[in-house]
């Protein structure tokens, strides 16, 4: 039994030995997550160029299966040792192959919230002396107010005309706190002052920033940008969105980037009639809606096809970036790219490498977020972070994270 033991021991290390040698790359294989977006141009690079080891192929299939009564096809992509051994197998969705304009330009972002977000606390004068609802209620900045009374709240005037049609009495604040909702009940106060009664609250119904649009579908003329959510910049909660619209930028400025200290672009819009589409998302992993005109916003000779992250490798790529006043490609090298198991805006790491863009910014600036990333001549992500310590280098998301979301 011992020489079993033994013989069964020294052939799994010579195996693991011989899978060392033939550059098979096991970790990254595994660490892939279990849906994924692909091309079947991803598919022949993968095969081709030995992406994740010269012996490993991939192959597709479809299979049905049976969801709620109907019929769906699935497809999986399966890796293969040899052809013949079988590693891993994930589920796909295959993105059809046509292209999108690429982005590049900055755009300003007006939102409209849904419900109104805590920012601080306003003491009340009452007849028994000053009252503040923060520190005497579970009521946190950053807290969304999403409801009152079972009222959805449409902004603050209209909480305003709740709290104090409510003559005093205990209400039931639903709120939502880092996408939990919670139930709360709160008692208004009478301002002596108004003769209103109040929540004690200051609160905002509205945001606005400015970022770098990413691409615009070429068939459906529906965008993603930055890259990242839309924040807001007193409390840093992700604003949820009940309206929105974008607007052209005028680029103004700019703060070059040093060691410790980031640039930012300085960018003015104006609200107004001047739209050039809506914002109707704001995810974890960027900025959604559709452009409602095309002039000023895509260029119809810049577009390319879409190359998930299975394509993404380290070593030469561009962004598209509109800092010098028009619309340009520079040189970028990816240094690291992660094969994600879980959705993030930090995929791949890059160094800005072209001479041009560090004259002029010392690297990635912020307002940058969402400038397009390109590989081959194929969309594979955003930049969505500077590096504090080094201007020139950042974080970038796959443009796969951007598409799903």
């Amino acid at each position: 039994m011992k020489t079993i033991v033994k013989k069964v021991l020294g052939l799994t290390i010579v195996f693991l030995f011989v899978l060392t040698g033939l550059n098979f790359n096991a970790l990254d294989i595994f660490s892939l997550p279990n849906e994924a977006v692909i091309t079947y141009d991803d598919v022949t690079t993968i095969n081709e160029e030995g992406v994740f080891g010269s012996f490993v192929k991939t192959s597709l299939s479809e299979s049905q299966i049976t969801v709620g009564g109907e019929k769906q096809k699935k497809t999986n992509l399966t890796f293969k040792l040899f052809g013949f051994i079988p590693l891993k197998s994930i589920e796909v969705e295959v993105l059809p192959e046509n292209e999108v304009y690429v982005g590049g330009i900055p755009l300003g972002f007006a939102l409209e919230t849904a419900g109104v977000i805590v920012v601080g606390e306003n003491s009340i004068m009452t007849k028994d002396g000053a009252r503040t609802a923060m520190k005497s209620k579970e009521i946190k900045a950053g807290d969304i107010i999403n409801k009152v009374s079972g009222k959805e709240i449409l902004g603050i005037a209209h909480l305003q005309e709740i709290v104090n049609s409510s003559n005093g009495e205990r209400l039931n604040v639903e709120i939502i706190r880092k996408e939990q909702k919670l139930d709360l009940e709160i008692v208004p106060e009478l301002d002596e002052s108004s003769g209103e009664y109040k929540l004690g609250l200051w609160v905002r119904d509205d945001a606005s920033g400015v970022g770098t649009l990413t691409y615009v579908d070429s068939e459906t003329n529906r965008y993603g940008a930055l890259g990242h959510p839309i924040t807001d910049y007193e409390t840093g909660v992700q604003i949820p969105v009940k309206d929105g619209k974008i607007y052209p930028c005028t680029l103004v400025g700019i703060t070059k980037g040093q060691k410790g200290k980031p640039g930012e672009l300085r960018c003015l819009f104006m609200q107004g009639k001047n739209s050039k589409g809506t914002v109707e998302k704001n995810t974890a992993y960027g900025v959604y809606g559709e452009v409602t005109k095309l002039e000023g916003v895509v260029d119809s000779n810049l577009t390319a096809e879409v190359g998930s992250r299975m394509s993404v490798k380290p070593g030469k790529a561009k962004i598209v970036s509109s800092v010098s006043g028009v619309r340009e490609e520079y040189d970028i090298e990816i240094i690291k790219a992660s094969y994600q198991s879980k959705s993030s805006d930090k995929s791949m790491v890059i160094r800005v490498t072209d001479p041009r863009l560090l004259a002029l910014t010392g690297g990635i600036l912020q307002g940058m977020s969402g400038s397009p990333i390109l590989q081959d001549g194929k969309l594979v992500g955003a930049v969505t972070h500077v590096f504090i310590s080094d201007p020139t280098k950042g974080y970038g998301i796959y443009v796969d994270w951007m598409l799903s979301a």
